[in-house]
């Protein structure tokens, strides 16, 4: 399997550190909002990749962090807390806006067929874990002390930019957008481990520490919280693209310098999720969730599968009609799906592993998910039997996740109840045709006919029962 990795930029074999088992670290959200289909597009691939792997047979072994302190407004250290933006914009705790939308999230995940890691560790439960690293990186000289908070000092290390071949002028507040400087810095390219005297009186959650009351910084978390549960080497560590700097880059240097090694062997970086007017982000008010799709009518597996027909590694265009165009298709899939009508359990042999050949070709070719879903077309064309069909596509369902099986059993059972009621029309149109012709020669003293239609009638489970109001009738069962 070739994965790209974003610290070699090259797509490089996965070999990871112990054979058949994969130790990997996903950055969780931050949760004092919505997640926007932006942020779920990154989750939608990492899970793809965690699912091939366990389908190729590595043990994988996931964490994600649930960041719930910690993470101010701007990535330069500066702005306020989000979760307490979030909590004074609902006039709640923290602690109950964490809760709140941890749970939206991973609804969220399940609505769109998103595996949840085998482990979920809140930054709120490591603070003894941040407290241990920030004090070893002290010792190391790799940190010091300035008015009052903690930070890391990147001039001790021999190269800080380690993703891209940034120009050092660029970066060097640490931020994408516009920021006040951090005059308690020695170089601005440094960040905070730890907080404590600072603008942030109001921090609703803080902790005693060595260095006073205060809180951890965001980037500390997530080294922390793989150390602790993956120890100090990773397989393969995953995210967004904009969290390669600074979030990743810091991570890497604080781990490094806490560790003295190479910390993680792969990085994964999923690119944006664009509108018209380029990325989707919450500040910019564009923030479509999950809800929203359903509130106008789409299915929330249609945009993971929109989202399976792109590489990671390409930025996606998200419009209406995009989506309109991902859900025909999506439903035209679920309906040959349901068209299949396997004969039996047995299976073409050959002709499975031929097209379970394909589908690993293309995830084995840098997780190449809009090949994975060629191949999954692919098996309609293929010269085999529907039993064969069949099973290649649940086969493909473990990775791909787009509840094709599922959508295809409602499909026909729609169909067949829509059938079952075109059938009782018809059985009350003609009941209907007999009491009246009955009734008609009722009129006409034809009483033998009438007793003809009612016999008729009861030869087929029809009871007629005559009333002041006219002629009834029950349908025996």
């Amino acid at each position: 399997m070739l994965l790209y990795n974003s610290l070699t930029r090259r797509k490089d074999e996965f070999k990871p550190r112990f054979e058949g088992k994969v130790s990997m670290y996903t950055c969780g959200p931050t949760v004092y909002h919505f997640a926007h289909i932006g942020n779920l597009r990154t989750y939608t691939m990492e899970d793809v990749l965690e699912k091939y792997l366990k389908y190729i047979g590595y043990d994988v072994k996931r964490v994600m962090n649930i960041t719930d302190v910690g993470h101010l407004t701007s990535d330069g250290d500066t702005g306020e807390d989000k979760m307490l933006k979030g909590a004074k914009r609902e006039h709640k705790t923290v602690l109950e806006i964490a809760k709140f939308y941890t749970d939206a999230f991973f609804a969220d995940c399940d609505a769109l067929n998103i595996a949840a890691p085998e482990i979920i560790e809140p930054a709120t439960n490591c603070i003894p874990e941040f407290i241990d690293m920030v004090s070893t990186l002290l010792e190391k000289g790799f940190a010091y002390e300035a008015g009052g908070n903690i930070y890391f000092d990147t001039s001790k290390l021999e190269k800080y930019y380690v993703f891209n071949d940034f120009k050092e002028e660029d970066l060097e507040v640490g931020v994408r957008e516009s920021v006040s400087e951090d005059t308690n810095k020695r170089n601005k390219a440094d960040f905070v481990l730890w907080f404590t005297k600072s603008k942030f009186d109001d921090q609703e959650l803080k902790w005693d520490s060595p260095w006073g009351i205060g809180y951890p910084g965001w980037h500390i978390e997530c080294s922390c919280i793989a150390r602790k549960h993956l120890g100090e080497y990773l397989d393969i560590h995953c995210g967004g693209v904009d969290n390669a700097f600074p979030h990743h880059t810091n991570e890497i240097a604080q781990s490094e310098s806490t560790f003295g090694h190479e910390w993680c062997g792969y990085w994964m970086h999923v690119h944006h999720l664009n509108t018209n007017s380029g990325k989707m982000s919450k500040s910019k008010g564009e923030f479509l969730t999950v809800s929203l799709l359903r509130e106008r009518g789409y299915d929330p597996l249609v945009y993971r599968f929109f989202c399976l027909q792109s590489h990671y590694r390409k930025n996606l265009v998200f419009s209406w009609e995009n989506l309109d165009n991902a859900k025909i298709a999506y439903n035209k899939l679920v309906a040959r799906v349901a068209t299949l009508k396997p004969e039996g359990d047995k299976i073409d042999e050959a002709a499975f592993a031929e097209g379970r050949a394909r589908f690993t070709d293309a995830l084995d070719n840098d997780l190449n998910t809009s090949l994975a879903v060629t191949a999954l077309y692919d098996v309609f064309k293929m010269k085999t039997d529907d039993a064969t069909k069949l099973a290649l596509i649940k086969d493909f369902e473990r990775v791909l996740s787009l509840g094709l099986i599922e959508a295809a059993q409602k499909l026909a059972d729609e169909k067949d109840d829509a059938q079952d009621t075109a059938q009782d029309s018809e059985l009350v149109a003609y009941i209907t045709e007999r009491i009246e012709a009955r009734r008609q020669a009722k009129a006409e003293k034809n009483y033998a006919l009438a007793d003809e239609i009612r016999n008729e009638l009861s030869a087929k489970g029809i009871t007629l029962i005559d009333t002041k109001e006219g002629t009834k009738f029950t349908i025996n069962s």
